[in-house]
């Protein structure tokens, strides 16, 4: 992203007026080198990455490459209204716990035939079957409890990063020189998706 003396984006492909009336060409970015840019008060920003809007409120790009944005609540906020009704915006947590829930049925719906079948005509369920919904159940409670749990918004975000481990390895170049390698390796699932498998 290209900022004109820190007040305005300009874009590339596009033609721009500078403070003394003049228009100058749509190719400039890729025509001009970073000096002739910096002569006119350019400046090429970085954009950070975009917050995740699963967590936070997103606004506008700023001039500097980053965004307005504002966590969302974790917990329930209930405000009371002109009108004296109570009104319940649902936070993260309970979103979330819906959302697992739902999981959990949608796991669960393929077998409930065998659990109507055992109740209206007393047939065995499955073993495989009766392990894995047990399995299922056993972990949709655990996730939430995970949630409920989660002490604040850092806390919460964190049900959403697989776990890894990082190791360093020390390299040699071809001159005999060395340097450090360093991999990032996932070991599990994201916990909030960490499903049992049929």
């Amino acid at each position: 992203m290209y900022v004109l003396n820190g007040t305005k984006e300009l874009k590339p492909g596009q033609t721009w007026i500078d403070d003394n009336g003049v228009q100058h060409p749509g190719n400039w970015a890729s025509v001009w080198s970073d000096d002739v840019k910096a002569s006119y008060g350019i400046k090429e920003v970085t954009i950070q990455t975009k917050p995740d809007n699963k967590f936070y409120w997103v606004g506008q790009k700023n001039l500097d490459g980053s965004w307005n944005s504002k966590p969302k609540n974790i917990d329930d906020v209930t405000i009371t209204n002109d009108n004296g009704e109570k009104i319940t915006t649902l936070g993260l947590k309970s979103q979330w716990i819906a959302k697992i829930k739902e999981t959990a049925n949608t796991l669960l719906a393929p077998t409930d035939w065998q659990v109507i079948a055992k109740a209206e005509r007393d047939r065995a369920i499955d073993s495989n079957v009766a392990t894995y919904r047990a399995a299922v159940i056993t972990k949709c409670a655990a996730i939430e409890t995970a949630i409920t749990n989660a002490a604040d918004f850092d806390a919460f975000k964190a049900l959403f990063d697989a776990p890894t481990k990082t190791t360093t390895k020390t390299m040699t170049n071809g001159d005999g020189s060395t340097y450090e390698e360093t991999t990032v390796e996932i070991t599990g699932n994201v916990p909030i998706h960490d499903w049992p498998e049929e």
